[in-house]
Order: structure tokens, then C-alpha cells, then sequence
């Protein structure tokens, strides 16, 4: 039996994103994701995991791979949902690529990243290292799951982070506010140091990945034919729109015309005064509203 879906429904779900994305879809894209379904094989023995930073390095990718196609074989796909997987090491994980410290802690469901040592502003510089651990674990995974599925499922780009607070993993954010009065060159130099080596992941995991995957996606889920991710800086909510418009502007406009279909994670009511700052980026395709936790639901918020 394994996963229920196929090449015919695939291309529905492709001609609905594709509408969508243009902006001539008349409804809303439903992802509708059911139980129930027999996977037609017993259950393999590697547990399943919340995040895939949880399984030891030990465990092969293909064991990982497998438990995400028993669990995908339970599940009935509706409306314009599709069979999707992510390697999911925590928010931000380009950090452990530059070289911070991944601390995943499964009872907690919480990973954290960690600079080896905290350095001035001025002395930071981040370095690409082709062997870095994390990132050939990523690749390895991906790498597996495309082989495995070979189109039938869409395997997700991993949660790279966003531009400043890739930095705050090796600045503390209280010290990198003061850098943005005292030393804004420098932030401004390790923040493009910092979207060079992003696009350079971005580039390789995808090579990765393509052409047997479907398309693109990211955590957030929404499927895309052409190259697209949600960009996010979550330290903007602490910075005015002067701030924003010198410092994170400018890279998240030159991340969206390296991609089709581009979009915004905002992040809280902290990010509305950035807003129209967002949405003067040209090749900036959509905002995805988070009215964070401890807020009025959506319905309260019809400006946004």
C-alpha cells in the first residue's frame, strides 16, 4: 500500500500552488491531512522523533527515512495537501554550520545553538567548512529521502535561520544592539558574510535535493514548483524601522532576487512597524501573519 498518493494527484496539487502563487487562485490553498490509513508494512523499529537533530548521529539516514515513510503511509491526503517531510535540526541551524555548538534536548523538544566562545563584533568572521557535521548530516538525510521517494514525496529545506539572528547565535542580541549604534559597519559586514554563506547552503542541500523533488518548500509547509523559502528575522522585533530599513532590509530584498517565490515569516505584533518596509520589496511574493502567542486570534487583526 505505503504512501497514498500518486503522479496524477501531484499534479493537481502543482496546478493549484501554480495558481496560487500567481495570485489567480479563487479560494484559499486547504491542507487537510487525515489518519487511518494502512501502510501495508509493520512498523519499523527506529522511533519516531520530533525534530531530526533528536536521532543520534549513529542512526543511519535511511533508518530515519523509513520511519518518515511508515508515518506518511498512515495518513490520507486531502484537498490541496501532499506527502511532506522536513529535517528539522531547530531554528537557525546555518549557526551550527558556521560553527556554533547544536544542543538538542529531546526532553525538552527544544534545540539551542551556542558560539564556542563570544567574540567583539569586530572579530567575528564566518567561514564556510565543507565538513561540518551538521551539514553533511542535513545533506545525507535529504539526500536519502529523495532517493527513497524519488518525486512522491516533497522533502523540505531544513530551518537555515534568518540574517540577524544567524549573528545573535554569536553576538548575544543585548550586545548586538549596542553594535548597531557603536559599530554598524562591522554588522553590516558579518551580516552579508553571513547571507553569502546562507545562499551557499541553500544552494548545495538543494542540489541535493533536485531534480528528484518535487519542487521547494520550507517549514512552513506551502509548496512551490520554483525556488522559494519564508525569510525571517525575529531580532527585528526589537529594532525601530530606521533600524530595519539599514540593517535587515537590504539583505532580505537581495535573498528575494535570488528566488521566484519569496516570502516573509512576521513574527508578532513587534514586526508590524516593518511592514510597509516588507512590502516596498518587489520580489517579495507574500507575508505569512503570526499574531504570536498570548494574542488575539486572526479574526482581531483585518488591517493586517
Amino acid at each position: 500500500m505505503g504512501i497514498d498518493f500518486d503522479q496524477s494527484r501531484w499534479e493537481r496539487v502543482k496546478q493549484a500552488h501554480r495558481a496560487w502563487w500567481a495570485g489567480e487562485l479563487d479560494r484559499p490553498l486547504i491542507y487537510v491531512t487525515l489518519g487511518g490509513h494502512d501502510p501495508g508494512r509493520p512498523e519499523p523499529s527506529t522511533p519516531r522523533k520530533h525534530m531530526a537533530a533528536f536521532y543520534d548521529l549513529c542512526v543511519p539516514a535511511g533508518d530515519i527515512v523509513d520511519r518518515w515513510d511508515w508515518d506518511l503511509g498512515c495518513l490520507r491526503f486531502a484537498g490541496d495537501s501532499f506527502p511532506h517531510v522536513w529535517p528539522n535540526f531547530g531554528p537557525g541551524v546555518a549557526a551550527a554550520f558556521m560553527g556554533a555548538q547544536l544542543r538538542a534536548t529531546e526532553e525538552t523538544g527544544t534545540v539551542w545553538f551556542h558560539p564556542a566562545r563570544e567574540l567583539d563584533i569586530r572579530d567575528i568572521h564566518l567561514e564556510y567548512d565543507p565538513d561540518n557535521v551538521w551539514l553533511r548530516r542535513i545533506k545525507d538525510i535529504s539526500r536519502a529521502a529523495v532517493e527513497r521517494w524519488q518525486g512522491l514525496v516533497q522533502v523540505g529545506m531544513t530551518d537555515l535561520g534568518g540574517n540577524l539572528d544567524l549573528l545573535s547565535t554569536f553576538r548575544p542580541s543585548e550586545k548586538l544592539l549596542y553594535d548597531l549604534y557603536d559599530h554598524p559597519e562591522e554588522v553590516k559586514r558579518v551580516t552579508w558574510e553571513a547571507h553569502e554563506l546562507w545562499w551557499r547552503y541553500f544552494d548545495e542541500i538543494s542540489s541535493v535535493m533536485q531534480p528528484l523533488n518535487p519542487g521547494y518548500s520550507s517549514w512552513y509547509g506551502v509548496y512551490s514548483e520554483e525556488r522559494s523559502y519564508v525569510l525571517q528575522c525575529d531580532f527585528c522585533y526589537m529594532i525601530g524601522p530606521e533600524q530595519f530599513d539599514e540593517f535587515v532590509r537590504p539583505e532580505l530584498a537581495a535573498s528575494c532576487r535570488r528566488m521566484v517565490n519569496g516570502f516573509y515569516h512576521l513574527d508578532g505584533p513587534g514586526q508590524l512597524p516593518h511592514l510597509d518596509s516588507l512590502l516596498t520589496i518587489p520580489e517579495l511574493k507574500g507575508v505569512q501573519w503570526v499574531y504570536g502567542e498570548g494574542n488575539p486570534p486572526a479574526e482581531h487583526w483585518p488591517g493586517v
